[in-house]
């Protein structure tokens, strides 16, 4: 039944508006002020979904993600290890790959060089990481009693992920700079170290 739902919503997805036509608080509107007592039919949730989501989904999604979604899903894997998945790790490990030779990475940053990544979940997740590990890198250089001396830059453009990210790996709110950026023929972020010294 999700199934034969999942595949008339993409035989007729051309019908819908590819942006959410729906108000903020629209759904509080329809749905109960607390939970259901009593368990309902399947269809009677799927009449729902199909009633009040699907008119506030911004109708972009591709037929290979979901497919790739539904596979993954369908297994139900838990990818913490390769022990715990050995497929799904060495996939990981052979696309990581792959995105990397397309973005002509060196070889040094692919797992085939003895490098290798991982695909996080959001980019709050991948900028976290990224500071946790450039942090550890110059804290070993220079000894961990020096963390009030890290500081991060930034575009004033940049989104809020990246200072909250310094903040929970422990450099000072203080030391956060964000640069001051302008369009021209080329974006620039800071043209001299004047800019980036008196930026906001």
């Amino acid at each position: 039944m999700i199934i034969d739902f999942i595949a008339d919503y993409y035989k007729n997805v051309e019908k819908y508006p590819v942006r959410s036509q729906v108000e903020p608080g629209y759904l509080q509107k329809v749905l109960p002020e607390s939970a259901p007592n009593n368990p309902e039919s399947m269809e009677t949730i799927l009449q729902d979904v199909q009633q009040h989501i699907v008119p506030g989904i911004t109708h972009c999604g591709s037929i290979a993600g979901f497919l790739g979604e539904m596979l993954s899903s369908g297994f139900n894997i838990v990818g913490f290890n390769w022990i715990s998945s050995p497929a799904a790790t060495e996939l990981e490990n052979i696309v990581m790959d792959w995105l990397g030779q397309m973005i002509k990475l060196p070889k040094s940053f692919l797992f085939s060089g003895n490098g290798g990544g991982v695909i996080q979940g959001t980019t709050c997740e991948a900028i976290l990481c990224t500071l946790t590990a450039a942090r550890d890198r110059v804290l070993n250089k220079i000894g961990r009693e020096n963390i009030s001396k890290l500081v991060v830059y930034g575009s004033d453009q940049t989104h809020c992920a990246l200072q909250k990210a310094a903040q929970i790996v422990g450099i000072d709110v203080k030391n956060f700079r964000g640069c001051r950026s302008w369009t021209d023929p080329i974006i620039s972020m800071c043209h001299n170290r004047d800019d980036c010294n008196n930026c906001c």
